[in-house]
């Protein structure tokens, strides 16, 4: 009896999970918890980012933009520019080395509570369950035949899902555009053509990851998937069932004779992904935790232990020997773990660095090669330069310019110059020198540069000096 009701339970599981679109059924617990906290944090930070606003001194901005036609990232009071690209290198490093590191400690974390894919999915998944019911009353949905109703109630869904995916790239976009003038722009239809591009690409974009692809993403898309393999071990924390405890399995428990596991499904049932944890790790696996979840209400409801399915290594899962000198029920980290933290702290420590070393002034000096050097009424060799001040503040600074290399070196007329905040200001310059200073020949000099209103801010490009 037991074996039939064994061989019903998995083809009803096969059914479930090989027809159609996959509607998990929901499951209440810490990790579902978690999820939507993650939801919560990550869509306030989106959604919310682009509305903040920031008072440079000059006037008030934006807080977070990326300005591309100007070729200016704002990041609160911090200000990029084209020529701090080894400072955001570091910054795609510091998140690639950050999501390896978590991967090795905890296989697919990221996946699970963070990826925009599995958070975005979350969103439209409860909005489906608001409008259609649980995951029974979809399943039935799906596969009745078209009706008023049926049609009525996709509409609804398929319109808020619509909504969503429009202010998701409305909000997108206004990283971009200052969104309290992408908004009005959206209204009146008068966007430009590639802000109209990027809506209608990421509108879409979002519909059809979130709403209709959904774990087919996981499944078959995510390359991150792919390659997690070779980035964990065996003690690395996943999601697993215990199969010593749990097998063999049986409809009923009867003590000495079958496992902790029922058979019930259930861990099959919440998995947003469709898959049977109990299989073994599987690279679908996105370490949700939502089986864990349901196993363990279905252990409270049989008075049993919980952890059956629970986040644990593999060698911990296969009752390896702990190591030397570890606590009871403890593991040390894994090789791969080690490697991915001493990266992190490394790359943190140059970001760092280099982020103290940032000069917010930078100087070009370019030499006239079209006008040769000449000599004045007073004796003296004229050369002609071209110097380029970028004031990398958001507040108008004043810099004083000096040269240095030759004796009686000086600059023609003014040498103190006001820049605007955020601004290149293009200085031609003519520096004399005695003709009897130097040999005939192409010289070396220095341009010494200098905020007024701080020393410490200070430039020194080298340039040439032509001596007939």
């Amino acid at each position: 009896m037991s074996k039939a009701v064994s061989k019903v339970r998995e083809a009803r599981l096969e059914l479930y999970r090989s027809k159609g679109t996959i509607h998990a059924k929901a499951v209440a617990g810490r990790f579902n918890t978690a999820r939507w906290i993650m939801v919560w944090l990550t869509q306030i930070i989106f959604y919310g980012g682009c509305w903040l606003r920031w008072d440079t001194g000059e006037g008030v901005r934006q807080a977070i933009l990326f300005d591309i036609v100007h070729e200016k990232l704002y990041l609160f009071g911090l200000v990029l520019w084209p020529q701090d690209a080894l400072l955001l290198a570091f910054m795609l490093i510091l998140a690639a080395t950050a999501l390896f590191f978590v991967t090795a400690l905890a296989g697919r974390l990221f996946c699970g509570f963070a990826c925009p894919q599995t958070v975005y999915t979350s969103i439209f998944v409860w909005i489906e369950a608001r409008v259609e019911g649980d995951h029974l009353a979809r399943l039935k949905l799906d596969r009745s035949p078209m009706s008023a109703r049926k049609l009525a109630t996709k509409a609804v869904k398929h319109g808020i899902w619509a909504l969503v995916a429009i202010w998701t790239a409305i909000t997108f976009v206004g990283y971009f555009t200052p969104i309290r003038e992408l908004l009005p722009s959206v209204a009146a239809l008068q966007t430009g053509p590639w802000e109209s591009f990027w809506l209608i690409f990421y509108a879409s974009f979002t519909y059809v990851q979130a709403g209709l692809a959904r774990e087919a993403v996981c499944q078959h898309m995510c390359p991150y998937s792919r390659f997690q393999g070779v980035m964990i071990d065996g003690a690395t924390a996943s999601v697993g069932y215990e199969h010593r405890r749990g097998e063999p399995r049986g409809a009923l428990r009867h003590a000495g004779s079958t496992g902790d596991c029922i058979d019930c499904g259930i861990c099959v049932q919440v998995c947003p992904t469709g898959i049977d944890i109990r299989d073994g790790l599987q690279y679908q696996c996105i370490n949700c935790g939502l089986c864990v979840n349901g196993c363990n209400q279905v252990m409270d409801k049989l008075g049993a232990p919980r952890g059956l399915i629970r986040l644990a290594s593999e060698n911990e899962l296969a009752g390896a020997p702990k190591r030397a000198g570890e606590g009871k029920g403890r593991r040390g980290p894994g090789p791969r773990v080690l490697v991915y933290a001493g990266l992190l702290l490394l790359f943190s420590v140059l970001s760092v660095w280099t982020l103290s070393q940032r000069s917010t002034l930078r100087v070009n000096v370019l030499r006239d090669r079209g006008l040769l050097s000449r000599e004045t009424a007073e004796g003296r060799i004229e050369n002609d330069y071209t110097l380029k001040l970028i004031n990398m503040e958001e507040a108008v600074r004043t810099f004083r310019v000096e040269v240095v290399g030759l004796p009686d070196l000086k600059i023609e007329g003014g040498s103190e110059f006001t820049v605007g905040p955020g601004s290149i200001h293009t200085v031609p310059l003519v520096v004399s020198s005695p003709a009897e200073a130097a040999p005939a020949g192409a010289r070396p000099i220095e341009f010494h540069t200098a905020a007024v209103h701080d020393a410490g801010t200070a430039s020194r490009e080298k340039s040439r000096f032509i001596l007939p």
